[in-house]
Order: structure tokens, then C-alpha cells, then sequence
């Protein structure tokens, strides 16, 4: 009997631990946290797996055929490394589904895949693109690192057309064979420079979405990014998008979405008022959507419908309240400083924002110039505040909060008629919050709690 080790519990652990188990596999699940946080995962394991939690268990992998390693977990943890010595296969739980769930099929029997990564708009972008494909009638399935894994997605014994994955550098890092048919990364901006020893091996890392790509695959990139513009000799068949100028792929151009595919295909998509999701950088996830729905043979009518009915997601940019003449924003998921960048461009009223939680070695100095000219007050909160006021304090008030309770209540009575106050952290949640959804629940809670 084959024995397999998946190091990291949560969602993408328990999913592959139980996909494994029930194809025979003896498992063991290994945690370095242990308690109520782990709860809701241990309640979602087969019966027969086992578990060590508190910590990695000497000889962990001896004897293992395989070790799954769960993108939370550094790939050098002790474990892992000495797995890799051991010569034990290591891969993640985006390279199990794939392998279960594609490898078998003859030729163009299984799903295609379309695979969406980069630093932000990674949820918008696939749920967009997902409902352009149903709507185009593809019998398509929405997954990965959008909170759904794989593994447990498609265990379902559904035949699906079509398989949309949000996928991360994390998960990208332990792929081998991997291989969707069409890809996009959407921006590379600095994050998780915890994990990544510069942004340009971050960046390499996201371009492993494309790394069995073939000439019959495309890929759509961000022409407007300096790290993204120019790397055609990195990848297969390359398309873009763009707010600022005219691409070989989906661009803005006099109020319009418009697509030119290598001079061959042309014309408008919809104008741009008619998109529901607004911002800046929704309308990129627009055209990255559109770019991959239409190169993937979706019809022009499924794209459009899909633009105008989309309201956007729970955490993104999303609408909490109108109370005093003050809008409350709940943008959770801004968990890092392009993320805020790009939210803060939104909005042209004046900003309360409230921001903080774990660093991941946030280039926070980056925000001087709209914080400058957009921020009334900054409230921050957790492990980055003292970090974050050395920074932004000789540009804005910085004002300290206990809990998400305290933040709210200082920064509705900082904020005036037509003030937006903005949740939108530029750090990970893990030091306060279960997660960015816990984050955002709570923002949320207090909000209407006023």
C-alpha cells in the first residue's frame, strides 16, 4: 500500500489527504498548529487518516512514496527538505487534482484548462471568465485557490467542459505537469517577499503557469506592467491586455473594450460604462476575462452578458454602508500594497483607511503619494501598525487601534459627509483573523454595528 504525507492541514490539505485515502493510500496529515483553528479541517478528514498536529514528528517521511506540501508551507521546511533529500516526490495539491483528474484522458477527451495567476484581481478575474464560460453553455467548473481545491472539486465524478483555476505562486512552485490550455497572469507587484528572495523570482514563479505550455496554448499578460511587458521568449503564444494602448490581444481605446488578435480578428467588445465592476483594476480583470473567454472560443454574447451582470465579489471593493453620508468599503482582500494602490485610485472622494495585520515585508513607502493626496486618517491595526505610522506618519494622521471594533469607531468619527472609509490592509490577517474572509466579516459586523 502507498504511503503519502501532506504537510499542512487547511482546505488544500484536507482535500488532498482525502482524495488519496480513498484511492487507497495510507496518510498522514502533519501540522505545526494544533487546537480550535485546526478544527473545522481534523471534522473534514476521512476516518482512516492520521494526524499529527503541534508539530512535525520525527521521521514524518520515512517510508513515504509521496509528500504533499500545502501552499501555506514554506518549501523549506524542515520536512519537505528532507524529502527532497530522501529523493520522495514533493508536489502540491494543484499538481494532484491535475494528475488524477487530466493525466488518463486520451488526447482532447479531458476538461481544458484555464489557469489565472498574479499578485491581484486572481478571484474577480476567474469568477468573470467562469461565467462567460457558462454562459457561452461550457460546462465549467470553478476551483483552486479561490477557496474551492481542486481535489475536492472534481471528485465530484462530474464531466466538466472546462476547469477555471485561481492558482498562486505557492501552488505553481510544486507543479510538474500541470498544463492548461490557456493562462494569464494578471499584474507582479511586491508581495510575499517573505517567501521569494526578489520580485523578479516572484515574478518567475507566477510565470510557471506557462511552463508546459506548447504552441497551441496562449498565454494573456499585463502590458502595462514593467514586469510583464516584455518576456514573449519566456512563454508560449502570448496575448495582452492593456488600459493605456493598443495590444495584440483586449485594450481601451476611446471609451471602448476592444480585441485585435493577431491582426486576424477585430473589433468592439462593449463600452466601457456598460461593465458593471468599476475601478481600475476591475477594468483589467475585465479584459484579462474577456481575452481568455474569446480566445477560448467563448461567444461575444456571453462575454457582454457576463461584464454587465457581474456585481463583483465579498471583499473586493464591496459596498457595506451609507451611514451619515459616510461610505463604508470593505476591501479585505487587499492584503498587500499594489492591492491598495489600485483601490485607493478608485475613489475620489477623501479616505479613512483603515489598514495593518501581519507584514510580509510590504514596501508600505509606496503608498506615500496617494496617501498623500486621497488619505484624511489612517487607524491601523496589528503586528505592521508601529511599521506602517513610521512610514505613512509624516504624510497623514496615523492612529492606533486595539481590535476591529476600536478601528471603526475611530475612523467613522475621523470621517466627514462624503468621506469614504476604506478597509483595505496591505498585510495578511493571520496575526488578528482566521483570514481574509474573517477580516472582512468582522470590518463588516462592526460597521453595522454603528
Amino acid at each position: 500500500m502507498k504511503r503519502a504525507v501532506v504537510i499542512g492541514l487547511q482546505r488544500s490539505g484536507a482535500a488532498a489527504a482525502n482524495l488519496l485515502a480513498a484511492r487507497g493510500w495510507t496518510i498522514t496529515v502533519s501540522d505545526l498548529r494544533s487546537g480550535p483553528e485546526l478544527e473545522e479541517f481534523t471534522s473534514r478528514l476521512a476516518p482512516s487518516v492520521g494526524v499529527a498536529l503541534g508539530g512535525h514528528p520525527a521521521g514524518l517521511v520515512d517510508g513515504a512514496d509521496l509528500v504533499v506540501v500545502s501552499p501555506g508551507v514554506p518549501l523549506s521546511s524542515p520536512p519537505v527538505r528532507e524529502a527532497r533529500e530522501k529523493g520522495i516526490e514533493v508536489i502540491g495539491e494543484l499538481e494532484l487534482a491535475w494528475r488524477y483528474f487530466h493525466e488518463g484522458h486520451d488526447g482532447h477527451d479531458g476538461p481544458e484548462y484555464y489557469a489565472v495567476t498574479g499578485t491581484n484581481g486572481k478571484s474577480t478575474t476567474v469568477t468573470l471568465l467562469q461565467m462567460m464560460m457558462a454562459a457561452s453553455g461550457r460546462k465549467s467548473l470553478l476551483g483552486g485557490n479561490i477557496g474551492v481545491p481542486l481535489c475536492s472539486a472534481l471528485d465530484s465524478g462530474e464531466d466538466y467542459d472546462c476547469v477555471v483555476a485561481e492558482v498562486s505562486s505557492f501552488q505553481l512552485d510544486t507543479i510538474e505537469s500541470f498544463h492548461p490550455r490557456g493562462s494569464a497572469v494578471l499584474n507582479v507587484t511586491p508581495d510575499h517577499l517573505d517567501r521569494y528572495a526578489s520580485i523578479r523570482e516572484y515574478r518567475d514563479s507566477k510565470l510557471r503557469v506557462a511552463v508546459n505550455q506548447s504552441g497551441d496554448d496562449f498565454i494573456v499578460l499585463n502590458a502595462d506592467d514593467p514586469l510583464l511587458s516584455d518576456i514573449a521568449g519566456l512563454v508560449p503564444r502570448a496575448y495582452y491586455f492593456s488600459r493605456m494602448k493598443k495590444v495584440n490581444g483586449v485594450f481601451m481605446q476611446e471609451g471602448k473594450v476592444r480585441f485585435e488578435f493577431s491582426g486576424v480578428e477585430s473589433g468592439d467588445i462593449i463600452d466601457a460604462s456598460d461593465i458593471r465592476i468599476r475601478g481600475a483594476h476591475n477594468m483589467e480583470n475585465a479584459m484579462a476575462a474577456s481575452a481568455l473567454a474569446l480566445l477560448g472560443g467563448c461567444s461575444m454574447d456571453a462575454v457582454r452578458k457576463a461584464l454587465k451582470e457581474f456585481s463583483g465579489l465579498e471583499h473586493r471593493l464591496e459596498f457595506v454602508r451609507l451611514l451619515d453620508g459616510v461610505t463604508y468599503i470593505n476591501d479585505s482582500k487587499g492584503t498587500n500594497v499594489g492591492a491598495v494602490l489600485k483601490s485607493l485610485e478608485s475613489f475620489d472622494s477623501p479616505v479613512v483607511l483603515i489598514a495593518g495585520g501581519r507584514d510580509k515585508n510590504g514596501e508600505f513607502q509606496k503608498l506615500l503619494p496617494l496617501v498623500s493626496a486621497r488619505v484624511r486618517a489612517v487607524v491601523l491595526i496589528g503586528e505592521a501598525a508601529v511599521k506602517m505610522a513610521s512610514v505613512l506618519g509624516s504624510a497623514v494622521e496615523c492612529l492606533n487601534a486595539s481590535t476591529m471594533d476600536d478601528a471603526v469607531e475611530k475612523a467613522g468619527s475621523i470621517a466627514c459627509e462624503g468621506d469614504v472609509v476604506l478597509l483595505s490592509p496591505a498585510c495578511a490577517s493571520f496575526d488578528m483573523f482566521r483570514d481574509f474572509e474573517h477580516r472582512g466579516r468582522e470590518f463588516k459586523k462592526a460597521v453595522m454595528g454603528l
